[in-house]
């Protein structure tokens, strides 16, 4: 498949790393043959990159060719020559970029490169969404609503409310998408809802098909019925769907330059995880949360005029959360809200596993743990609360006037 296509990114991949074998430990005297054959790679991109368009591949060697430019010293304009051809072993007829390396997204690195960088997104509990760029929100998006689509893959969740008349809801579908790729994969479509979270895609398969690097996308069933990974080596990403209680929570660790593979980017706004959630679509985090507090401390002074439906007290709720979260980061707040808003147990659970996924997949150890800020929005652009959230707040507020009054 690799001849036939007309993206020739792989050819000018060999004929690079036939030039350069074995020279990975250039002196400085050779320096200048390694530029050469630099700037020989370099034409040979341009050469293919109409046809090359969206090709993963190719857009990784154009941003190493400019890595190693820089780290050798290398001047774009010079003399360029044709590589030297590797000879195969013996009883090797093939190209070594013909094999599945091309489906292993770091192999396809060259030595010399830069490694790539990781991000992270993750979607819990009422929900929660902390983004590609480590905002964390907390939103409503009640329906369905997509959280990633790019040029590799799209993952769509469906929201529903948790309990009749609540404004409270959390993901009880999601779909992924794995678009075909090369001689890598086939499309592939996973689906998970309430109940069912399979350990296969949805035509019965556990990998990625009948093409030659089908195993560079494989699931894996961790804890049947309540946790599956999958792993797309082909694109260097990471999937971990859990069922928690009865709904469903997503992480994924995938590399910035997968993430940002949108060919159309007037369509990223709604792009959940690149984006954030509409401003009308998220929840005023601090004041609810304030507001809780304060009618919780309400209630041990005296009768109130609203008794929230939840089970749980804000010392309860806090109490509890803090069994499994101890340090009081945006994934304890989260838990804390949940309980509040919900009386489930469970969800004090999906934050703790949506952090634990956080350990695993963030590649940045630094940034685990959020804490909340201020937001940077100009007056009048600070998102609203939905409507029965603001009544109860104004309405907790009266009742607190009220009661100091008394």
């Amino acid at each position: 498949p690799a001849v036939t296509s007309p993206c020739k990114i792989l050819k000018c991949n060999s004929e690079f790393w036939a030039a350069t074998s074995g020279s990975h430990h250039l002196g400085t005297e050779e320096a200048p043959e390694f530029c050469t054959a630099l700037r020989a790679y370099a034409h040979c991109t341009r050469r293919t990159a109409r046809t090359c368009r969206g090709d993963l591949a190719y857009h990784s060697a154009v941003h190493g060719i400019d890595d190693l430019m820089v780290q050798h010293n290398c001047s774009k304009d010079g003399p360029t020559s044709q590589p030297r051809l590797r000879t195969l072993p013996p009883g090797d007829s093939q190209e070594r970029s013909d094999s599945p390396e091309i489906c292993h997204y770091e192999k396809s690195f060259h030595k010399h490169s830069a490694a790539p960088n990781y991000t992270h997104c993750g979607l819990f509990g009422d929900p929660h969404l902390r983004t590609f760029t480590d905002t964390f929100q907390t939103c409503k998006v009640q329906g369905a609503w997509p959280l990633i689509d790019n040029n590799y893959l799209n993952v769509q969740v469906t929201n529903t409310p948790v309990l009749p008349g609540s404004t409270a809801t959390a993901t009880s579908k999601l779909t992924i998408i794995f678009k075909s790729f090369q001689e890598c994969v086939d499309q592939k479509v996973y689906q998970a809802e309430m109940d069912e979270l399979p350990a296969a895609f949805a035509d019965g398969s556990k990998n990625g098909g009948d093409k030659h690097g089908a195993n560079s996308l494989k699931i894996t069933e961790k804890v049947s019925g309540q946790h599956i990974e999958i792993q797309a080596k082909y694109i260097g990403t990471t999937i971990v769907v859990r069922q928690v209680g009865r709904y469903l929570t997503f992480a994924v660790r995938m590399p910035e330059e997968v993430v940002n593979a949108v060919e159309d980017r007037d369509s990223q706004g709604l792009y959940l995880c690149l984006r954030g959630c509409p401003l009308n679509q998220q929840i005023d985090f601090q004041t609810v949360r304030s507001a809780q507090a304060t009618e919780s401390r309400a209630r041990r002074k005296g009768p109130s005029l609203l008794a929230p439906p939840e089970a749980f007290t804000y010392e309860t709720a806090t109490a509890k959360c803090r069994e499994k979260l101890p340090v009081e980061d945006l994934y304890f707040q989260s838990c804390v809200f949940d309980l509040l808003t919900t009386g489930d147990v469970n969800f004090m659970l999906a934050a703790y596993y949506a952090f634990e996924d956080v350990k695993m997949l963030h590649s940045n150890k630094d940034k685990l743990h959020l804490y909340e800020r201020t937001r940077d929005l100009a007056p009048g652009n600070t998102a609203p609360l939905g409507a029965p959230h603001s009544l109860w707040v104004a309405l907790l507020c009266l009742s607190q006037c009220w009661l100091s009054l008394l």
